[in-house]
């Protein structure tokens, strides 16, 4: 799978993208036909709680799909945003499998 990670207004850390990495890295165990993972981080202003936005689109042939999520870290939005990417990815490949 190719991922590529944009930084919004900020540079992404070494260890940030580390993490998106690994976790994006983990949907192919529900299915190995993803092809690109487009990851978008981006701190929304000002400086309030829950200004850690992020936005995931991967591609599967035939099919994207996406999620947003807002939280108080990027870890937590990520963490969410791959936890709805997965049921996502589960439903998708059990509805290829019964066609």
């Amino acid at each position: 799978m190719e991922i590529r990670i944009n930084s919004i207004h900020f540079d992404a850390t070494a260890q940030l993208q580390d993490f998106v990495t690994k976790k994006l890295a983990k949907l192919d165990q529900y299915n190995e036909g993803i092809l690109k993972a487009e990851v978008f981080l981006k701190v929304i202003k000002p400086e309030t709680n829950n200004n850690k936005h992020v936005e995931i689109k991967i591609t599967v042939p035939k099919e994207e799909m996406f999620a947003e999520k807002v939280a108080d870290s990027f870890e937590e939005a990520v963490d969410l945003a791959v936890e709805a990417l997965r049921r996502q990815v589960k439903k998708h490949k059990e509805k290829v499998k019964g066609n």
